[in-house]
């Protein structure tokens, strides 16, 4: 699975990685991690406004920071 991370660099991004990357962890998920960081990139997924959750090219959450279940829900396929 491959779960992007759309945004400039700020605490909510950073969050947003720390919370993906755990509940990953919980659901023995094996992700590979990216960071994107490019504007155009960004709006290239329709993104607007971030931090932007991406996976498997498919965007999942915009502009805010799901909770550990919510994120594990977002994962699961």
């Amino acid at each position: 699975m491959k779960v992007q991370i759309l945004g400039p660099g700020c605490a909510k991004c950073t969050k947003l990685m720390d919370t993906a990357a755990a509940a990953a962890q919980e659901l023995g998920i094996a992700c590979e991690f990216e960071k994107i960081s490019d504007v155009n990139q960004i709006m290239g997924f329709g993104v607007m406004m971030t931090p932007g959750l991406v996976v498997d090219g498919e965007v999942k959450s915009v502009g805010k920071v799901p909770s550990l279940e919510e994120m594990k829900k977002l994962l699961k396929k």
